[in-house]
């Protein structure tokens, strides 16, 4: 059992279903005490064009994708003749010959009348993608009770289609096991195992938010972080949290800043196209020091781009962007428990130093599937600048742009209590009063930029997987974690001398824990999702360390674990 690692992609137009077939094998196989990963390759639009759903299933924790395909689940014949060269040299092709036009005589290919099953057992050809989960599952000799008990809860409001859909799926569990119950010799048992998540990044970051008392969140609908303000919305009768849908990206952050600066813990989710027309009020938060934790789930751009792949590319933006000069916090998660440990960071940081937080997320992240443990909630940490209306009471006078020695000035909301709270986006006096007196501005300029040191003291500075020193370092930030994991490992067993350090705390920049971790290792390389090596160019400019290998990718797609091992060996192998 501990060599099984299958993969399984479903492929097919937007629209038929890839993504509930895929996601319920996982959930299937995580219940059944396996770990499942899931990625989604989906072209910008509603219906049509080739899509695909890819899980890979391992005994052992899994959060990489690799290249070879076991199962290619075909639902149009696109798929067919894209994907079936992804198959390794026992992959088998499960496709409908009826529905596809389609025929072949080699041994790999598995006709499955997917759609005569369903009308036959559900009487309509939508449950053709329960036909075939069945029989992948029947492939596998799986067993059905796992199946049939999420089908019930999944259609727990509706018992006449989770019955339909349990008995279509068992038409294609038990075609598999009459027709082709020899055809896959490595069947898979399901075992009881410890209580499991299969959960996507996006998720995660609500979970994040909700733990750490958000209570408004705006976005307007912009993939990948549509998800974001869909989950959360449902959620509200249970969060007390207000969602609001605005009429754009301005109007949006706006929201989310009359919010905050009202006292109530505020988010906004966006990608970087919906980032950039924030920007201005970006300045308005630095300037009125009002808290705001930003989500940005990256893709490719410039300008639209595409809107459904993925990229690392708003690093240095997301640091520089805004006009003027004003501290901010930049996390960059890399799978579902960091994406809700470092929302929770985010919501910490941006309260207590009363700036902008951003998470920095992407399209690989934001939809890709993970098998996790239950978050643990039992001791959230909760910080804030913000005053209880006992302190402020005792305050004789309150000024609420104090100049303090750590940079953070006794914060308040408007009615709060009977002092006056001023803000507007003018620069101020301690008393919130618009100003151009020269040794004041200048106060209030070190005054903001001396949050920065309190920032990086809550900073840990990258995480080193390896020896504590190895010839070569390989450094990533945010959603390439799980691949760098699997690849350096990888490489180690085969024996190259090599470990691995991750940033998920990027900005203000760790300079000084950076140049402590790399200065043991002779060779540095830096594995990217963008062109310009954005982290790589953060290292050289702050550390001095010039002599970077960079492994960059930028064609829209997130590494492969066989695809980095290939350029890493060019790299690190002399």
């Amino acid at each position: 059992m501990s060599t099984v690692d299958l993969n399984i992609k479903i492929g097919g137009a937007a629209g038929q279903g890839m993504q509930t077939i895929g996601f319920m094998l996982g959930k299937i196989f995580v219940r059944g005490g396996y770990h499942a990963f899931a990625i989604q390759d989906n072209m910008s639009r509603i219906r049509g064009g080739h899509n695909f759903f890819q899980i890979r299933i391992k005994k052992e924790p899994v959060m990489a994708m690799t290249s070879g395909v076991h199962f290619l689940v075909a639902l149009d014949r696109e798929s067919i003749e894209t994907h079936a060269g992804d198959l390794v040299s026992d992959g088998l092709v499960i496709y409908d010959g009826e529905s596809l036009d389609f025929s072949s005589d080699e041994d790999r290919f598995l006709n499955v009348p997917l759609e005569k099953l369903a009308i036959e057992r559900g009487g309509k050809k939508i449950y053709s993608n329960s036909v075939s989960l069945g029989f992948i599952l029947g492939l596998l000799n799986f067993g059905r009770d796992i199946m049939n008990e999420l089908f019930r809860e999944t259609f727990a409001k509706n018992e006449e289609v989770a019955e339909e859909n349990i008995k279509t799926a068992r038409a294609g569990y038990e075609y598999a096991r009459q027709n082709f119950a020899n055809r896959w010799v490595r069947t898979m048992q399901p075992e009881k195992g410890a209580r499991r998540m299969f959960i996507n990044g996006n998720e995660a970051i609500c979970l994040g938010a909700i733990a750490s008392g958000c209570k408004f969140m705006s976005a307007y609908p912009m993939s990948p972080s549509t998800a974001i303000i869909t989950y959360l919305s449902g959620k509200d009768e249970q969060t007390g949290m207000v969602t609001e849908q605005g009429e754009d990206e301005i109007a949006v952050i706006n929201l989310a800043l009359g919010a905050s600066a009202a006292g109530v813990r505020s988010m906004v989710a966006t990608s970087g196209g919906g980032f950039a027309l924030m920007v201005e009020t970006l300045s308005l938060l630095g300037v009125s020091e009002v808290p705001l934790v930003i989500v940005d789930c990256q893709r490719p751009g410039p300008a639209t781009g595409l809107p459904t792949r993925t990229e690392q590319a708003d690093l240095l933006f997301i640091i520089h962007a805004g006009h003027g000069e004003f501290p901010r916090a930049v996390l960059a998660p890399g799978d579902p428990e960091q994406a809700f440990r470092m929302t929770i960071h985010a919501f910490n940081l941006a309260d207590r130093f009363q700036i902008p937080a951003f998470v920095l997320s992407d399209q690989y992240l934001c939809d890709s599937y993970f098998t996790c443990h239950p978050f643990d909630i039992s001791n959230i940490p909760y910080e804030t600048s913000l005053l209880s209306d006992d302190e402020l009471a005792r305050l004789k006078e309150y000024k609420r742009y104090r100049i303090t020695d750590s940079g953070v000035s006794p914060r308040a909301y408007p009615l709060q209590s009977k002092h006056l709270v001023v803000t507007d986006s003018h620069e101020h006096d301690e008393a919130g009063h618009i100003t151009e007196d020269a040794v004041i501005r200048k106060s209030m300029v070190e005054k903001r930029l001396r949050k920065t040191e309190g920032i990086l003291a809550r900073f840990s500075g990258p995480d080193i997987e390896g020896p504590d020193k190895a010839t070569t370092t390989v450094c990533g930030w945010g959603s390439t974690l799980g691949v760098l994991k699997e690849a350096v490992s990888t490489l180690r067993d085969t024996g190259s001398d090599l470990r691995l350090a991750h940033f998920s705390e990027l900005w203000p920049f760790p300079a000084a824990q950076t140049r402590e971790v790399l200065q043991s290792s002779r060779r540095l390389v830096v594995v990217e999702n963008n062109a310009a090596g954005q982290l790589a160019w953060l290292i050289r400019q702050y550390t001095g360390r010039r002599d970077i290998d960079e492994v960059l990718k930028y064609d829209g797609r997130p590494f492969t674990v066989d695809g980095l091992v290939g350029e890493l060996r060019k790299v690190v192998i002399e």
